[in-house]
């Protein structure tokens, strides 16, 4: 079906099969027999799994429309919202208007007694055109806003399995990407040292860092109270605004890397989410060889200090890191991290503003608006729709789960966004102050019912040409009233 969720999930499966060659951008001459290759692959289909394979010419088309859209990739992979979407080109205006005149007459109708009724109109005016079909008539209702209106870990686990099944059969081998910005890694790791907060308890701290792969420069290096999805993408955010974005992204499986915020927050910022095997920390072993420096030098410099604050840690951390890691000579690298990422290549991409990475970074649900008063939940709370969008029965929303303040109505087909959402303060609509409301279209006002319906009309007439008697006896003294 293509529904917005589809759209997505095809622009991501494109935007996956093509960006490894993004990442690490062909030599002249190699760009043919790479797509060679990747014709030869066989994907899953992303709505029903089926096995598919897309030929060299798709696959070129795609990577240089992902080339080509230097700030959003995955948006320009999307499929094409059609210039007569919600059009409904099939109904002509004479049909139009005889549903809105049989929506005027009976807004309690269902959907399927307006085309039953609309076929007996038809079949008596057949210069009305051939009857649209179900879904048609339904689309244009809802368009119109002509809406029905009722009348009055010990044994082991299968990941662990997995994971030694893979190490047993696939060799494992180090790996370097050949430019910089191609592939960054992300991880938590649990200090050794616990802080001291303000309220003078002693709490473990949790360091996010972000390496790139070529380079091992730290793009940022931050200490927090929790691994959370929050914590996450409030560091990335910083790594992405201190470099620039990167093609792809290797976390492990952990709940803040696989968060609906995350996810969908990379994918909107075009960044390839790669995730290791469970249970596989060495796919990551750079960021592992990392927190042994931490550890061995960083911590260490702070042995002397009794009571270590989060915020002490932090500065420490920064000037550590900048001025010493990222500076200093790599035993492998034989440079500075800092040196090397300089030098390049560089395929990364400019970094939007902090507004737009926090717009970024929130998950995309559906929810169904309240009739009567025009609002929405989440998370426990309810948010009021602008009236301009009241005819809606189900809204695209946008939110972080750790930041309410900032819920965004989003159109499915496009991703823009439409307009803010507020919480409920039902203090203020206590005043008594209403806007007036526009109408959502030029539907006409319900009339009372006049006559009898078309489709009975026609069903007397069919039965009475068919010459049968009567099918029912009346009483005597039905018989003798006028």
């Amino acid at each position: 079906m293509d529904t917005p969720a589809s759209r997505i999930d095809w622009a991501r499966l494109r935007f996956a099969i093509v960006g490894a060659l993004l990442a690490a951008p062909p030599a002249p001459g190699d760009l043919g027999p790479a797509l060679d290759r990747l014709a030869t692959h066989t994907w899953r289909h992303p709505t029903t799994g089926e096995p598919l394979r897309f030929a060299r010419s798709t696959l070129e088309r795609w990577y240089y429309a992902a080339r080509n859209a230097r700030q959003d990739p995955v948006e320009a992979l999307r499929h094409r919202v059609r210039k007569d979407a919600g059009t409904q080109p099939s109904l002509g205006p004479a049909l139009r208007e005889a549903l809105r005149a049989q929506w005027q007459a009976h807004p309690g109708w269902t959907v399927q007694l307006h085309v039953d009724n609309l076929k007996a109109v038809i079949a008596a005016h057949p210069a009305l055109g051939p009857l649209p079909s179900y879904p048609t008539i339904r689309r244009f209702f809802r368009a119109q806003g002509l809406a029905r209106t009722r009348r009055p870990v010990t044994p082991p686990t299968a990941g662990s399995l997995r994971a030694e099944q893979q190490r047993a059969t696939v060799e494992v081998r180090s790996f370097e990407l050949a430019s910089v910005n191609a592939l960054w890694h992300a991880d938590y790791h649990t200090g050794s040292r616990k802080v001291l907060t303000a309220q003078g308890t002693w709490v473990p701290a949790y360091l996010l860092g972000v390496l790139d792969d070529r380079s091992r420069l730290v793009a940022h290096l931050q200490w927090y109270l929790a691994e959370t999805a929050e914590t996450f993408a409030h560091g990335l955010a910083q790594a992405l605004q201190k470099r620039q974005l990167p093609r792809a992204l290797m976390t492990d499986n952990g709940a803040a890397m696989c968060a609906a915020e995350t996810r969908e927050g990379l994918a909107r910022l075009g960044i390839l989410h790669e995730t290791t095997l469970p249970y596989s920390p060495h796919q990551n072993a750079k960021q592992e060889v990392f927190w042994a420096s931490v550890e061995g030098r960083l911590l260490a410099m702070l042995e002397g200090v009794p009571e270590l604050t989060l915020a002490l840690l932090n500065d420490a951390t920064q000037a550590w890191v900048e001025l010493e890691y990222n500076q200093k000579r790599h035993a492998e690298l034989g440079e500075a991290p800092l040196a090397r990422y300089l030098r390049g290549p560089d395929v990364g991409r400019d970094s939007p503003d902090s507004a737009a990475l926090r717009r970024a970074f929130r998950l995309e649900t559906v929810r169904t608006q309240r009739r009567s008063d025009g609002t929405v939940s989440l998370a426990g709370r309810r948010f009021e729709v602008p009236a301009r969008f009241r005819h809606l029965a189900r809204l695209w929303v946008r939110y972080a789960r750790w930041d309410l303040g900032h819920v965004d109505l989003v159109d499915p087909r496009t991703g823009t966004l439409l307009s803010p959402l507020h919480p409920l303060d039902k203090a203020r609509n206590a005043e008594g102050r209403r806007r007036r409301l526009d109408p959502v279209s030029a539907a006409p006002a319900p009339v009372a019912p006049s006559g009898m319906a078309p489709l009975l009309r026609q069903l007397l007439q069919e039965y009475a040409a068919t010459g049968l008697p009567p099918a029912y006896i009346p009483t005597p003294r039905e018989e003798e009233t006028p």
